[in-house]
């Protein structure tokens, strides 16, 4: 059963025209995030009038997604995902079982990471090489926090690791700065690979996610999971739970930011979070249900635990399927 819809305003060339863990919120969006309001309340306290000036805190309006902004949150599912694009295929012939506004590419934040890794490791570059984390790999943009100082020393293995499980922006931002050519070099080299792929709603500028002009659509990132997963060293580092890693000889502990991989109702085999502001919450991965391994992304989610919350109520859908459904015509939602 093949489940569609786009939205009317939405098109594949809306990043075209607009343009992770989620550390990456800038410090000023956070002070943002409420504002301070006094309210004058009329009480009676032993028969007199008493006014009484209270300070509350409240809640600023949420910043609308590259997602909104298209119109995306138009669109309605049978599953009443709360994600904004949603994407199922099946791994062994590509076949698409659901699909939500999937040919509109969108901000990526921190799946990028994913792409990065890719082409790490088909680079051959050594593993064991000793990565030092300098004033550049700073993140200026997002502000967002790293557990890594200016200074930290870590081998590539333990960079990619961090990068692809704790989702570290520094991390990543080291691996593109120690490639051949440097940044600009590897961010290249990260759209010769979407090239190659057929990635043709895809486009990044820097190795981290960080940026708002890092985008795909989710039949792209379909494809970069597909092309992941064929290495052994994605699918280690991206769905270890935790994991001591060196530091200056030093050794600190980094845990997942998908708690899914630590379920026992879940068996996965990739995977990669993803929150900027612009991009809202994402999730891409491999996944073995009902003993059929699939590929599913979720883009532009609303709220923590929905890209989570999506990825389950897609599983159940999965589960109920029968195979004579799977045969069944396509059918759009509603708009």
């Amino acid at each position: 059963m093949l489940v569609s819809g786009v939205a009317h305003a939405a098109h594949g060339s809306v990043a075209k025209k607009h343009g992770k863990k989620s550390k990456t919120q800038s410090s000023k969006v956070v002070a943002a995030a409420s504002a301070e309001r006094t309210v004058k309340r009329v009480m009676m306290v032993n028969g007199k009038r008493k006014v009484v000036y209270q300070r509350m805190m409240v809640a600023a309006p949420a910043v609308p997604t590259m997602g909104d902004l298209a119109g995306l949150s138009q669109t309605h599912d049978p599953l009443d995902l709360k994600s904004n694009v949603a994407l199922v295929l099946d791994q062994s012939n590509a076949e698409v079982l659901f699909e939500k506004n999937s040919d509109v590419a969108l901000p990526i934040a921190s799946i990028t990471k994913m792409m990065t890794g890719l082409v790490v490791v088909e680079a051959g570059q050594d593993m064991d090489e000793v990565l030092t984390v300098t004033d550049e790999d700073v993140d200026r943009e997002k502000f967002s926090s790293s557990r890594l100082k200016v200074g930290s020393k870590l081998t590539r293995a333990n960079m990619l690791h961090i990068a692809l499980m704790s989702s570290e922006n520094r991390a990543a931002s080291a691996l593109g700065r120690h490639y051949p050519g440097g940044k600009p070099a590897f961010v290249e080299a990260m759209n010769a690979k979407a090239r190659e792929l057929g990635m043709t709603d895809t486009h990044y500028v820097d190795s981290s996610g960080l940026s708002k002009m890092n985008v795909a659509s989710a039949r792209d990132l379909a494809k970069l999971a597909m092309a992941a997963y064929q290495q052994p060293l994605l699918r280690q580092y991206s769905t270890d739970v935790k994991a001591i890693v060196e530091t200056n000889g030093k050794p600190m502990q980094f845990g997942t930011t998908n708690h899914l991989v630590a379920s026992p109702d879940w068996s996965i085999g990739l995977q990669k979070t993803g929150f900027i502001n612009e991009a809202g919450r994402c999730l891409m991965m491999q996944a073995v249900i009902e003993g059929r391994a699939v590929i599913m992304v979720f883009l532009d989610s609303k709220g923590k635990q929905a890209r989570a919350a999506d990825a389950g109520r897609m599983r159940k859908w999965l589960e109920a399927l029968k195979p004579a459904a799977l045969s069944s015509p396509s059918y759009s939602t509603g708009m």
